[in-house]
């Protein structure tokens, strides 16, 4: 029986040795891990500025979205500002562009600094011992500034303020006595504004691209700005000017006027003959559309043949140095009855009127064949000197001159 005892002794014993060393091997391990990384749990300080800090004190809670997360470590007045240390858990990440508010949950309530916003995905972690400057902090409006503030309104509208001759009173009588009985009308008018303000709100695209084209618009002008001065001095320099002249003006539209009822009065008087004259005028402007082509072709070569037709005139041997008429001296038709020949030859007999001493009519010819060459004899101008008798005193010496077209 005692070596039984002994035994189970000694068996718990090693047991017992066995478990202490194995706690201790993952007490180890476990500590290494929290080495490794960090600490984990590690506190970490903010410092925050405020422009005042009533109403928070030392130990007062440190919170993210409502939820404690540190403590108010120290609260020390710096200047015109008040330094306030704070610490929390490192395991609860704060955005580093974090700010620092003072929150009073009631009027009689201690309050507590909230850090906001909170941290999302991707944002950078708040580094330990960092500084919230006094732009991105913010203090709650206490309870006597907001008295303070309803006491200026009240004496600024009261007996000594806005209200001194009764302006104020005699406005809400106004009030009173325009807005009894348009209920109704007020709140079709609120709805109706309502309204639209809704289909503002839904072309508002439409809306923001029309102020931003209105805005390049503007920013162009700008940017010429020394042109648009440029242009509106000259305008102004022609409204000067035309001011100046306003009497001549006048006078000018006057007379316009003037002209104006006589053409209307000529019109009037003579609209059958008018009505006439466009008709003609009409047919003829049918007939050179219908003779466009011939009109073409005929203004494109008159002035090439004409040209042509000067050169050939000798003065000095009254001839045409032409083919058939060469050094040929005209008969007693002269150069006169030669051009007409030409003309009738060339069925231009329209144009024979305009040629000096030539006859509307059909050119009588007589050819007959010397040596190779057709002599010519046209209708006899008056103007010509007879056959066989002296020349005339003063031959023509040029085209023009042969022509009659020559003073």
């Amino acid at each position: 029986m005692g070596r039984f005892a002994t035994a189970i002794g000694g068996f718990f014993r090693r047991i017992g040795v066995g478990a202490i060393a194995l706690v201790v091997v993952v007490a180890l391990i476990v500590v290494g891990i929290v080495v490794a990384t960090g600490g984990g749990s590690k506190t970490k300080h903010v410092t925050a500025f405020f422009p005042k800090t009533v109403g928070l004190y030392t130990g007062n809670d440190v919170r993210v979205l409502g939820v404690k997360v540190g403590r108010v470590d120290s609260i020390t007045p710096q200047g015109s500002l008040v330094k306030v240390v704070m610490s929390y858990n490192g395991d609860d990440q704060v955005p580093e562009t974090a700010k620092a508010v003072i929150i009073a949950p009631s009027i009689v309530s201690d309050r507590y600094v909230q850090l906001q916003p909170a941290f999302h995905p991707g944002d950078t972690v708040m580094p330990d011992n960092h500084v919230i400057q006094a732009q991105d902090t913010r203090v709650p409006l206490e309870l006597d500034e907001i008295f303070g503030s309803l006491d200026n309104l009240n004496k600024a509208l009261g007996p000594k303020g806005a209200n001194k001759n009764g302006a104020l009173s005699n406005l809400i009588r106004t009030g009173s006595a325009n807005l009894k009985g348009n209920g109704a009308r007020f709140n079709r008018a609120f709805r109706e504004f309502s309204k639209a303000i809704t289909t503002l709100s839904g072309s508002k695209g439409d809306l923001f691209a029309t102020i931003s084209h209105l805005q390049s618009f503007t920013t162009t002008l700008a940017q010429n700005d020394g042109g648009i001065r440029t242009l509106n001095a000259n305008l102004a320099k022609v409204g000067g000017q035309l001011a100046g002249e306003r009497k001549d003006l006048g006078a000018a539209l006057a007379n316009l006027a003037t002209a104006l009822s006589a053409v209307n009065q000529f019109v009037s008087t003579n609209r059958q003959e008018l009505t006439g004259d466009i008709h003609g005028l009409a047919k003829v402007t049918k007939v050179l559309v219908k003779e466009k082509e011939a009109i073409t072709q005929f203004t494109d070569l008159a002035p090439l043949a004409l040209s042509d037709l000067g050169l050939t005139y000798d003065p000095q041997a009254m001839t045409l140095d032409t083919k058939s008429d060469t050094a040929v001296p005209f008969t007693k038709g002269g150069p006169s009855g030669a051009i007409c020949q030409l003309f009738h030859t060339l069925q231009l007999d329209p144009l024979l009127p305009f040629v000096a001493g030539c006859q509307a009519k059909k050119a009588a010819t007589t050819t007959g064949t010397t040596g190779g060459t057709t002599s010519v004899t046209p209708t006899v101008p008056p103007s010509a000197p007879p056959a066989g008798g002296n020349p005339a005193s003063k031959h023509p010496t040029s085209l023009g001159d042969l022509l009659g077209v020559t003073k």
